[in-house]
């Protein structure tokens, strides 16, 4: 039956929501539960991507599990960098927590205050205790607008000041680049790991493509002021960027860190990383990738490493000191860029890793750190960047993925939100490491 479903979904010929029926009833749907003095085989902490995907493929088998999320509504964060563009709707990118949760399972309407794993429990902000044989934490990253000085309050009232990274905001940023009428256009990367590392500059390409739309694009200055040494952390992807930069007279300054932003003076403040000097940018539109960290309420757990992040075998996802305890996605401290294609791949192997820890049996060391980015070049370009741990290409399509396609960004825009709502958080896809391998099978035959 999920082989059926699978070449459905590839054809297309699975409609949008067919494998959630009677999404309306709660009888289909995860059950709300009072959680106290509750024990479960399997807790699950997050209702994001990775923790829909791995509570889907188990409970799917049968198992006793729960899944501890807060949220009422599931965004597709991938899309907004095309919500920020006016090439979607915020509609367009967000479900009901009810629809996409696996039946089968108990939804815990909370959040969690404390991880206990020496006595496998999680407590919750209600006071209530949740036990558990395994637990897979799946929380996602935090975004530390405040760790910017002023930054909230530029949001909240300065109007060309937009983040595709929140519901409430990724809202102002195409209004903001359609009024824009000239001047100095800011696109930010802060020095902290984030989300999606190829986002910050992909809202910048499609702005630069709405100013030439606009006939401002003659009087205007886009800068990308990034924290890194570098465009991209793929060399290949890198050369192909910063030539498009070149083609676009964008203006890169590296090692620039943004610390503070007066709005009433429209001033953006950043550091320069190698000789920590502060230097004021005046700005006429700013774009800002928030500083990102672990979760507050992991940081003080016993989960994690000196980072914050959850500290987990980078070949296996298990937990380096609790082998009860997985971790999957932007939580973790795996060493890959924290994206939705990777937490796919995660997904299948965290699946298989754990259910041989429940039949007594150990690890295999599956995950190579395959990621992708799909960098927008403009609304019909796309460079769809896949690599692996060593910062290498693992490129699946039998074509040079380093350069612009307008094939790239139809599965970007087009395909790829139907594969995450279809078959991604149904647990139907792992990642394409399987395509990959029928596709180059089929050219070494040629």
């Amino acid at each position: 039956m999920a082989s059926q479903r699978i070449s459905l979904l590839l054809t297309g010929a699975l409609p949008k929501r067919m494998l959630l029926q009677n999404t309306t009833s709660s009888v289909h749907r995860c059950l709300a539960t009072a959680a106290a003095a509750k024990k479960y085989k399997i807790v699950v902490v997050g209702g994001g991507s990775g923790g829909c995907a791995v509570a889907a493929k188990f409970s799917g088998e049968g198992k006793n599990l729960a899944i501890i999320e807060p949220s009422m509504s599931h965004y597709y964060q991938p899309m907004w960098t095309l919500v920020g563009a006016g090439l979607k709707s915020i509609d367009q990118s967000v479900d009901s927590m009810s629809n996409v949760l696996p039946k089968g399972c108990d939804w815990i309407k909370d959040k969690v205050v404390t991880f206990d794993p020496d006595a496998n429990a999680v407590t919750l902000a209600n006071g209530d205790k949740v036990h558990y044989d395994y637990l897979v934490v799946a929380m996602g990253i935090q975004l530390d607008y405040d760790k910017v000085k002023g930054l909230i309050p530029a949001l909240e009232k300065d109007p060309r000041v937009s983040s595709n990274y929140h519901p409430d905001y990724v809202k102002k940023t195409y209004p903001a680049l359609k009024a824009f009428k000239g001047g100095n256009a800011i696109f930010t990367f802060p020095n902290t790991p984030i989300k999606c590392a190829g986002a910050p500059q992909k809202i910048m390409y499609l702005a630069d493509e709405i100013f030439n739309d606009t006939g401002v694009r003659g009087k205007t200055k886009i800068m990308f002021n990034t924290s890194l040494g570098v465009i991209f952390g793929v060399k290949k992807y890198a050369d192909a960027l910063m030539k498009v930069v070149a083609d676009r007279n964008i203006q890169v300054n590296f090692k620039q860190s943004l610390t503070e932003i007066d709005h009433q003076k429209s001033v953006a403040v950043f550091q320069n990383l190698d000789t920590n000097k502060m230097e004021d940018f005046k700005y006429d539109f700013i774009h800002v990738t928030p500083p990102m960290s672990s979760p507050n309420v992991l940081k003080k757990s016993p989960l994690v490493n000196e980072a914050g992040w959850v500290d987990v075998n980078k070949l296996t996802l298990q937990h380096s000191k609790y082998g009860n305890v997985f971790a999957i996605g932007d939580c973790s401290s795996l060493p890959t860029s924290k994206t939705a294609a990777a937490v796919a791949s995660q997904s299948g192997i965290l699946h298989e890793n754990l259910t041989a820890v429940m039949q007594g049996k150990s690890t295999t060391p599956l995950y190579d750190g395959y990621t992708s980015c799909p960098l927008i070049t403009s609304s019909k370009t796309c460079i769809l960047a896949e690599f692996d741990y060593d910062a290498q290409p693992l490129e699946t399509l039998p074509w040079d993925q380093g350069k612009e396609r307008r094939t790239s960004y139809l599965m970007k825009a087009h395909f790829m939100p139907q594969l995450y709502w279809k078959g991604f958080l149904n647990g139907y896809w792992n990642g394409p490491k399987t395509v990959r391998k029928i596709l180059h099978l089929g050219m070494n035959k040629k």
